[in-house]
């Protein structure tokens, strides 16, 4: 993987990441007050959820 690549592999999860705060402020702040009330733990599973569909997500398309 060259450094193009990597720079744009960033600017896309910029680009979805900014997505629902752009469409839904409120329900963005929702959800975000929603995340304050769980716990490290389930919020460590769903942070290892997300590296695992990451990875596989990459071993397919690589």
């Amino acid at each position: 993987m060259d450094q193009q690549t990597s720079w744009l592999a960033l600017a896309l999860v910029l680009v979805i990441e900014g997505l629902f705060p752009f469409a839904s402020p409120t329900g963005w702040r929702k959800m975000f007050a929603q995340l304050l009330q769980l716990n490290d733990g389930q919020i460590r599973f769903f942070g290892l959820c997300s590296i695992l569909a990451g990875l596989g997500m990459i071993w397919l398309l690589a």
